[in-house]
């Protein structure tokens, strides 16, 4: 099987998974190629990504690990079932590869539970914002690159509009609704947007008012993306440079204790909406 040239979020993360299995299983590279009748670089290869994996390979590697998680193999398996391109493929070359794993995790997401101290969640942000947010880049992105980045900002609030969609939890810190990027009325209609996306079923809009004081990782905007089974979970965090994608167990443990934490300072979706609808009046 040639080496794929390009990896995405989840093929790294299947790849990652099945090393996982093995060293739990305590097996080395050697002791596994023996058992699995398979050559060391082979197993090498599909746990880094580079190579892939037929469902019946990793149900078979799942029970020579004699994995006892039966609903993890299945969505193990699953993952290793997937073909075809997502959406977000038509942006590859274009775009950061960090903003297309982010809306492949989205897309398969059972659960999202995000954090934002100075920005809008991408997910609710309006054209108009998004395109302010993107002109403040250093360098300014050209108009064509720009186009590209409102497209892909906005494809990817599809996923809130699926027919099961991700159950969504967004912590707004204040200085995020006071923040008037594109200036007065680009955020009241952002403001509104926001009020209305609120009322959906599936989200949940908390704001992080100034008096609540500090929270765990205020520095730090981030998206938890929940699989559907807590081993596939991730955290994506935003950097100066880019996204940093976090599924170490120790790391989703801390992030976990930091978004409880952040959510029991917030106020409740009621009292949000109303909030909101004050910074609205000032704006």
């Amino acid at each position: 099987m040639p080496p794929r040239k390009l990896l995405t979020v989840r093929q790294r993360r299947l790849g990652s998974e099945l090393r996982r299995l093995r060293e739990h299983a305590g097996l080395t590279l050697a002791q596994a190629a023996e058992r699995l009748g398979a050559d060391r670089t082979t197993i090498s290869n599909t746990e880094s990504g580079r190579f892939g994996v037929s469902p019946q390979r990793v149900r078979a590697w799942a029970d020579h690990y004699k994995c006892p998680d039966q609903a993890y193999v299945d969505a193990l398996v699953a993952m290793a079932a997937e073909r075809g391109r997502g959406w977000w493929e038509h942006y590859r070359g274009e775009l950061a590869e960090d903003a297309l794993d982010l809306a492949e995790l989205e897309h398969h997401a059972a659960a999202i539970r995000s954090v934002q101290a100075m920005y809008m969640p991408g997910l609710l942000q309006t054209e108009a914002y998004a395109r302010s947010v993107f002109g403040e880049s250093v360098p300014p992105p050209s108009p064509t690159r720009q186009r590209r980045l409102l497209s892909h900002r906005l494809q990817r609030r599809d996923v809130l509009d699926r027919p099961d969609p991700p159950t969504c939890t967004f912590l707004i810190h204040e200085a995020a609704l006071r923040m008037t990027y594109g200036g007065p009325a680009v955020a009241r209609s952002q403001l509104a947007h926001l009020l209305e996306e609120s009322e959906r079923v599936n989200v949940a809009v908390r704001v992080i008012p100034f008096a609540a004081g500090g929270f765990p990782f205020a520095s730090s905007s981030a998206h938890y993306v929940y699989g559907v089974v807590p081993q596939l979970d991730t955290v994506q965090v935003d950097t100066a440079t880019g996204s940093s994608f976090l599924d170490a167990e120790t790391s989703l443990v801390n992030w976990r204790v930091a978004l409880d934490r952040t959510e029991e300072r917030s106020l409740d979706p009621v009292g949000s909406r109303d909030f909101i609808r004050r910074v609205a009046q000032q704006a």
